[in-house]
């Protein structure tokens, strides 16, 4: 892992610039330091797909990341998304019952359907042959769209959790704030 100030040429470009826009580098970018292009292929996704127009709200994604991570083990991100959906929700009790269970948080219909799609599709894929989560997904009115999106978080997620773990990604305490969202 190349740290910023060991930077140089297109990987420094790359640092700065995620300093800039984010106000900080993450460690998750960090890894990919020896690809540099990985990176911004890595936050054109990200920026994609949690960021773009969505019937989806911002909160609404950042849930289904944390029960992706949280299905998955993965403590890097589990920090990481409980803080950024703490910017929407603004109540941390909120989140822990959310980590240790999301059924018993209290949360509506929807917000209730699409974690128990996030850890459907992460734990057992193979349930999604029957149709029911995506039909209750439609019911609650999610469009074939809003499914696509919830679908790319679920993926997406499970991508970067598999590569916060493989490479032995810790959570530090300098990871826990900063982030401009």
């Amino acid at each position: 892992m190349i740290e910023p100030a060991d930077a140089t040429g297109r990987l420094r470009e790359i640092y700065d610039g995620i300093i800039e826009k984010r106000g900080k580098l993450a460690d998750v970018h960090k890894i990919q330091s020896l690809r540099p292009e990985s990176i911004v292929k890595h936050m054109d996704l990200y920026m994609e797909i949690m960021f773009t127009k969505s019937e989806l709200s911002r909160a609404e994604r950042e849930m289904m990341a944390v029960i992706v991570s949280v299905n998955n083990e993965c403590e890097y991100c589990i920090m990481h998304h409980c803080e950024a959906l703490n910017h929407y929700w603004k109540d941390r009790e909120r989140l822990a019952l959310l980590v240790s269970d999301y059924r018993i948080v209290g949360l509506n219909e929807r917000e209730l359907s699409l974690c128990n799609y996030a850890e459907t599709l992460t734990g057992y894929p193979e349930k999604l042959k029957d149709d029911s989560l995506i039909y209750n997904l439609k019911v609650l009115g999610l469009t074939d769209n809003g499914i696509l999106d919830a679908t790319l978080v679920i993926a997406y997620f499970n991508f970067v959790n598999r590569i916060v773990i493989a490479l032995g990604l810790a959570t530090s305490e300098s990871e826990r704030q900063g982030y401009i969202f």
